[in-house]
Protein backbone atom coordinates (compact mmCIF):
# COMPACT_ATOMS: atom_id res chain seq x y z
CA UNK A 1 0.00 0.00 0.00
CA UNK A 2 1.35 3.17 -0.93
CA UNK A 3 1.35 6.42 1.37
CA UNK A 4 -1.10 9.17 -0.08
CA UNK A 5 0.77 12.81 0.07
CA UNK A 6 -1.14 15.44 1.32
CA UNK A 7 -1.74 18.59 -0.87
CA UNK A 8 0.15 21.53 0.36
CA UNK A 9 -3.46 22.96 1.34
CA UNK A 10 -4.64 19.85 3.42
CA UNK A 11 -1.22 20.45 5.25
CA UNK A 12 -1.58 23.77 6.24
CA UNK A 13 -5.07 23.64 7.09
CA UNK A 14 -4.39 20.79 9.29
CA UNK A 15 -1.39 22.79 11.15
CA UNK A 16 -3.56 25.36 11.64
CA UNK A 17 -5.76 23.16 13.69
CA UNK A 18 -3.47 22.37 15.40
CA UNK A 19 -2.53 25.66 16.40
CA UNK A 20 -6.22 26.57 16.63
CA UNK A 21 -6.09 23.31 19.53
CA UNK A 22 -4.65 24.87 21.76
CA UNK A 23 -5.24 28.54 21.36
CA UNK A 24 -2.49 29.79 19.09
CA UNK A 25 -2.43 33.21 18.77
CA UNK A 26 -2.16 35.82 15.81
CA UNK A 27 -1.71 33.14 13.19
CA UNK A 28 -0.54 34.27 9.62
CA UNK A 29 0.21 32.45 6.37
CA UNK A 30 3.32 34.13 4.08
CA UNK A 31 3.13 32.77 0.83
CA UNK A 32 6.52 32.62 -1.02
CA UNK A 33 5.45 30.94 -4.03
CA UNK A 34 5.97 34.74 -6.10
CA UNK A 35 9.86 35.21 -4.54
CA UNK A 36 13.03 34.07 -5.86
CA UNK A 37 15.53 31.95 -3.93
CA UNK A 38 12.92 30.56 -1.06
CA UNK A 39 13.14 27.62 0.98
CA UNK A 40 9.86 26.59 1.26
CA UNK A 41 6.41 27.95 -0.58
CA UNK A 42 4.60 28.78 2.56
CA UNK A 43 5.50 29.98 6.18
CA UNK A 44 2.86 29.78 9.07
CA UNK A 45 3.41 32.28 11.67
CA UNK A 46 1.69 32.00 15.29
CA UNK A 47 2.17 33.12 18.94
CA UNK A 48 2.37 31.42 22.37
CA UNK A 49 2.10 32.81 25.36
CA UNK A 50 4.72 31.38 27.41
CA UNK A 51 7.23 28.12 26.71
CA UNK A 52 4.71 25.90 27.89
CA UNK A 53 1.91 27.43 25.17
CA UNK A 54 4.55 26.97 22.77
CA UNK A 55 5.62 23.58 23.35
CA UNK A 56 1.83 23.01 23.61
CA UNK A 57 1.37 24.08 20.14
CA UNK A 58 4.31 22.89 18.55
CA UNK A 59 3.22 19.30 20.62
CA UNK A 60 -0.19 20.07 18.71
CA UNK A 61 0.88 20.08 14.91
CA UNK A 62 2.88 17.07 15.19
CA UNK A 63 -0.17 15.19 16.92
CA UNK A 64 -2.57 16.22 14.51
CA UNK A 65 -0.48 16.20 10.90
CA UNK A 66 0.68 12.79 11.72
CA UNK A 67 -2.68 11.63 12.82
CA UNK A 68 -4.16 13.29 9.88
CA UNK A 69 -1.82 13.12 7.24
CA UNK A 70 0.42 10.71 8.32
CA UNK A 71 2.91 13.04 7.89
CA UNK A 72 6.26 14.49 10.45
CA UNK A 73 8.29 17.41 10.44
CA UNK A 74 11.56 17.05 7.84
CA UNK A 75 13.32 18.65 11.47
CA UNK A 76 11.95 20.81 14.52
CA UNK A 77 14.37 23.14 16.15
CA UNK A 78 14.11 25.28 19.13
CA UNK A 79 12.11 22.81 21.74
CA UNK A 80 15.17 23.65 23.94
CA UNK A 81 13.79 26.67 25.30
CA UNK A 82 10.70 27.35 23.87
CA UNK A 83 10.68 31.06 22.65
CA UNK A 84 11.03 30.12 18.65
CA UNK A 85 9.84 26.15 17.99
CA UNK A 86 10.60 26.11 13.80
CA UNK A 87 9.20 23.17 11.96
CA UNK A 88 10.12 22.14 8.56
CA UNK A 89 7.27 20.36 6.65
CA UNK A 90 9.15 20.77 3.75
CA UNK A 91 7.30 23.10 1.59
CA UNK A 92 5.70 24.37 4.68
CA UNK A 93 7.67 25.52 7.68
CA UNK A 94 5.49 27.00 10.79
CA UNK A 95 6.63 29.24 12.42
CA UNK A 96 5.98 29.42 16.86
CA UNK A 97 7.00 32.63 18.80
CA UNK A 98 6.65 34.10 22.20
CA UNK A 99 5.56 37.70 21.79
CA UNK A 100 8.58 39.32 22.40
CA UNK A 101 10.97 36.93 20.53
CA UNK A 102 8.22 37.03 17.10
CA UNK A 103 8.01 41.35 17.63
CA UNK A 104 12.38 41.51 17.90
CA UNK A 105 12.40 39.05 14.65
CA UNK A 106 9.64 40.01 12.80
CA UNK A 107 9.64 37.60 10.24
CA UNK A 108 6.94 39.92 8.43
CA UNK A 109 8.38 42.23 7.75
CA UNK A 110 12.12 40.49 6.76
CA UNK A 111 9.71 38.52 4.10
CA UNK A 112 8.01 41.92 3.02
CA UNK A 113 6.86 40.89 -0.43
CA UNK A 114 5.26 37.34 0.51
CA UNK A 115 1.44 37.82 0.23
CA UNK A 116 0.53 37.76 4.00
CA UNK A 117 -3.06 36.07 4.74
CA UNK A 118 -4.31 36.49 8.25
CA UNK A 119 -5.82 33.17 9.64
CA UNK A 120 -9.07 33.53 11.92
CA UNK A 121 -9.66 30.03 12.76
CA UNK A 122 -13.24 28.75 13.54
Amino acid sequence: MTKKHASTDELIATIIKGIDDVKGENIQLLDLREIENTVCDYFVICTGNSNTQVNAISGSVHKVVSKELKDKPFNVEGQGNSEWVLMDYVNVVVHIFQKHVRDYYDIESLWGDAKITEISPA
